[in-house]
């Protein structure tokens, strides 16, 4: 089925409070932090045009399947560390969607919820680019929405693997459907500058 929507939707994946833990000394931490300024930009734009803002987090069981390899236990269901960090200024008519995976996608119902909303285009941003942003994007476009990758609102544990991501996706054979752009590019898109 081809999205017959007109209206873009914000999606800021795993932007949770485990993650900004300075004691924790996350490699992404540094990078993630980076990107709060420009992804609560690119949210209040969303919400003055009355489109949908969507964040979706990690929300993992303390025995999941995804820990018996070397991830360690984090953003656990229900915990205030797998809560939105406070920076983003997640309102009430905002989405949140805890996820039990890593695509936004997965076993949540976002695809219903963009479909009933008339979305079209999904604007990725948040945590990491080569897994949870990767996955939610390959996801947009198996449910048949157009895609970006907002490059400099997205972060991963080194700037080297999240530059070889965007550069293996920005030569997609997707494109149009699936792009890389920055937070200023998608905006001229979107006509919003």
């Amino acid at each position: 089925m081809v999205t017959e929507g007109k209206d873009p939707a914000i999606l800021v994946i795993d932007m949770v409070k485990d993650y900004f833990q300075s004691q924790r000394e996350l490699a992404i931490t540094p990078f993630a932090r980076a990107i709060i300024g420009p992804i609560r930009e690119l949210t209040r734009i969303f919400r003055n045009n009355g489109w949908p803002v969507i964040f979706a987090t990690d929300a993992f069981k303390e025995n999941d399947f995804i820990f018996t390899g070397r991830m360690k236990p984090e953003s656990l269901e229900g915990t205030e560390g797998a809560e939105v960090i406070d920076e983003l200024d997640r309102r009430p008519e905002d989405l949140w969607v805890p996820k039990p995976r890593f695509s936004a996608f997965f076993q949540t119902g976002l695809e219903l919820y963009l479909r009933e909303r008339n979305v079209a285009l999904c604007a990725v941003t948040g945590i990491a680019t080569p897994v949870c942003v990767l996955t939610t994007a390959l996801d947009a476009i198996c449910y048949d929405f157009r895609c970006v990758i907002v490059s400099d609102c997205t972060a991963a544990a080194s700037m080297e693997a999240h530059n070889d991501i965007l550069r293996v996706y920005r030569k997609t054979a997707l494109f149009p459907l699936l792009k890389v752009c920055s937070a200023s590019e998608l905006l001229a898109e979107l006509e919003i500058l």
